[in-house]
């Protein structure tokens, strides 16, 4: 598939920007987090527009390139002539979220097995993992109201949302917020990693609880376990993956 390049149509900003995100929609595709065509990973373009990208309607996630991203307005309508279609109704979760928080620059959204199965268990994510500790400092729930397509359902989403980063869409899936795509990422890593390990431990026997006096501070925690870089610390190393593999995301 040729896809023609943008790079000379966009600022330097937008362009690292898209690459960005491309490389995050490779590996959310490589580590299996994909559903298809059917999820979506937003980011805010620089600049006062209000402009952002997402994916191309129908192109898997392991396909998709910095150029093929398609630049969007608030209600979804194309800013940069696009041959791909996009998906308006998959832009309701995220198009509310990037309103209402102006530190989000991406929103990551998945519907991966174990999240979904973790999301409709009435405890929700239970303290049985580091990983778990992590996720439960800054993390919301929003009960399901059907497929997310409807306009009014956006309010009580950014309300139950808050200024947390890590959401549980009941019944639905997981959905992470950053400050980057690689904050977006890094904290999907941790919450999809939590899910998988409470559906494995629930499997066997008795579970034990970390002691909640654990679960404070575990935001001056993590700083120290990225070493002040946040998502940095890991976000080049996984770049240098995905040029070994397939820098096709760059173009």
């Amino acid at each position: 598939m040729h896809i023609p390049s943008v790079k000379e149509l966009v600022s330097a900003e937008e362009w690292a920007l898209r690459v960005d995100l491309a490389a995050c929609y490779r590996l959310v595709a490589a580590y299996g987090w994909s559903d298809l065509v059917f999820t979506h990973i937003s980011a805010r373009v620089p600049g006062p527009e209000h402009h952002f990208l997402i994916n191309p309607y129908g192109l898997m996630f392991d396909e998709i390139t910095a150029s093929s991203l398609v630049k969007v307005d608030a209600q979804c309508n194309k800013v940069i002539d696009s041959p791909f279609p996009v998906n308006p109704a998959g832009f309701v979760i995220h198009s509310c979220l990037h309103e209402a928080r102006e530190d989000v620059q991406c929103v990551l959204h998945t519907h991966t097995r174990a999240g979904v199965a973790v999301s409709a268990q009435a405890c929700g994510v239970l303290p049985i993992s580091q990983q778990s500790t992590f996720v439960l400092a800054s993390l919301a729930t929003h009960a399901y109201e059907g497929v997310a397509l409807r306009d009014e359902e956006k309010p009580r989403l950014v309300a139950d949302m808050g200024r947390k980063t890590f959401l549980l869409l009941r019944n639905h899936g997981l959905l992470t917020v950053g400050r980057s795509v690689a904050d977006a990422f890094l904290s999907m890593y941790t919450f999809e990693n939590a899910c998988r390990i409470q559906i494995d431990a629930q499997a066997g026997g008795e579970l034990v609880m970390v002691d909640p006096a654990i679960l404070q501070g575990l935001p001056q925690v993590m700083k120290a376990v990225t070493a002040g870089q946040g998502a940095n610390i890991a976000w080049p190393a996984l770049l240098r993956k995905l040029d070994r593999e397939d820098p096709s995301y760059k173009t």
